[in-house]
Parts: C-alpha cells; structure tokens; sequence
C-alpha cells in the first residue's frame, strides 16, 4: 500500500495562509453537502453520547445545527482554528446563563477533544485543503473513543474539470490543485487505524449567470493551491480575458448559455475499531487505549 503525506499537489504555505483567511461563513455549498452528509446519518445506528464538530463556520453552521438536532442529549466538542470563526461561532451559540434554553442544550466545549472521548467526529468539506490530511486523519482517530466514526466530506479529483479544461486550452497553470480519490482516502483511513472505510461519491453540477458571478463563488469555496499556480497578482486585462474564455468555454446551450461547472463531492466514514497489541518481546498501548480494551472485557487479540 503506498504511503500518503499530502495530497497530489498542494503548497502548504499558500494552504496556511488560506486557513486564515477563509471568510467568516458558511459557503452556500459546504451547507448543501453537509445537509446531505446529515442524511446518512440515519443509516448509522450508534447515536454517540460526545460528538466533535470539526472547524463549523466554514464546515456550515447549518448543517453543524442540524447534526445537533439530532443527537440533543450530545456533548458537543467544536474545534474552530480561526480566530474569526470562533468568535462568530461563540457569539451564536453561547447563550446568556440566566436564558433557559442555555440549561436545556447539550453541554458545548471548545477545542480538541481529549484523546478517545468522543464518540463521532463530523468533519464537512475540510480535508481537501489541509496540507497535512493524513496527519488530521490521526487527529480525529485519536480523539475518537473505540467504536466511534468519523463522517467526512470533500471535494474529488473531478472539481472544476470545465475550469481546469479552459485553463489548459490556453497553455495557462493549472485552475486549482488536484484533489484525493475516493480510493486513496479509504487507503489513508486505513494507514491511520481505522476500519470499514465506507466511500460514496456524487456530482453536483452548478450554473452561473455569468463570469463574475462563478468568480465570486469560486472566491468562497476556498483558493487555488497548486504550487504551480500563476505567481503574483493579475490586472484587470487578464481578468477581461479570464471572463471572456469562461463565457466562451464554459456557457451551455441547454442551460440557456449559462456558464456551467461541475463538483465532485467525496463522502467518507469509518469506525476506530478495538486496539490489538502485536505479540512481541515489548508492547506498548496508549492509557486510554487499554482503558477501552478494558472496558470490552478482552486483552484487544493480543
């Protein structure tokens, strides 16, 4: 099985800087996918008793609210690096002391769960501009308690494939950076000690009035990460010829010339199954680990 550090092409620098920046709401989209996330949930019996939501703001605070919904009785453990997001998120979910709904909502913690306290991790559009996914893949297993999941989305290596066409047909850099496949994430899963990878994938197809209008989209659904992208700033001619290729190349007849793109969105869960220790002359296993294989009655196969 090959070894998985970083996605195909991504700069971590540019990827950095683009976690702080990110605008302070939820994308139209993330919201559309993580809605649709939410509805797989029905088909996963375990209803966790603490369940960490993963960076929401940007994730989407809608569908975070409706995952909340669902498990009422949860402790809620919110992950937000962004100091932006966090304050937006503190300022709407935080409720005064004296408001009864404050005593009637699940317990909420900010930060990283502690180590095997959480029983689902909800992570919605988030994996594919990390610069380090396999390293975030062993952060969320390690906040996961034995026999809890992590849900997941992305978008796939098909994102934007008119864009990136368009691009190409000039001789221009590549339009944005390449993302995972559905089949190397189930691998990476795996290499971070979970089991029963279960990956599903859809496309969403998208239409625009215009070339600003997709530009200004594009501008909230993140940035181009490509270490070979166009270096610098452009002026206002190029953004006159990016326009005019958009309209040439992307506008659709039976979408009444509208400017047409496509996105591969990437679902994604699996469970952190028991701990086994290999039989060698020394083992070593985490305290909170050999709690868990204590708490199942069984030395985890060794």
């Amino acid at each position: 099985m090959a070894e998985f550090t970083a996605p195909p092409s991504i700069d971590p620098n540019a990827a950095h800087a683009w976690q702080r920046r990110a605008p302070a709401h939820s994308p139209w989209l993330h919201e559309e996918v993580g809605r649709r996330m939410q509805d797989r949930l029905q088909w996963i019996v375990q209803k966790p008793e603490a369940w960490c939501s993963w960076e929401p703001v940007y994730g989407g605070l809608e569908a975070h609210r409706q995952v909340a919904e669902r498990y009422p009785a949860a402790d809620i453990h919110i992950v937000e690096s962004r100091p932006a997001h966090a304050a937006l998120l503190r300022s709407q979910l935080d409720k005064p002391w004296w408001a009864l709904s404050r005593w009637r909502q699940a317990k909420l913690h900010w930060g990283l769960p502690a180590p095997a306290s959480v029983q689902m991790l909800w992570a919605n559009m988030a994996l594919h501009q990390h610069p380090n996914p396999q390293q975030l893949l062993q952060t969320w297993h390690q906040s996961l308690a034995v026999n809890g999941f992590v849900m997941f989305s992305c978008f796939g290596p098909d994102t934007l494939k008119e864009l990136r066409a368009a691009y190409a047909s000039q001789g221009w850099p590549a339009a944005s950076h390449e993302f995972t496949d559905m089949h190397d994430w189930g691998d990476m899963l795996v290499q971070a000690g979970f089991a029963e990878p279960v990956m599903d994938m859809e496309r969403i197809t998208l239409s625009y009035s215009g070339a600003a209008q997709l530009r200004a989209e594009l501008r909230e659904l993140g940035r181009n990460l490509h270490p070979a992208r166009f270096g610098g700033l452009r002026g206002r001619q190029w953004r006159d010829q990016l326009d005019a290729l958009l309209t040439a190349k992307l506008a659709d007849a039976q979408e009444q010339g509208r400017l047409v793109v496509s996105f591969e969105i990437i679902y994604g869960h699996a469970f952190k199954p028991t701990p086994r220790m290999k039989v060698q002359g020394e083992s070593s296993i985490s305290v909170q680990d050999m709690q868990q294989m204590l708490r199942q009655g069984r030395p985890g196969g060794a």
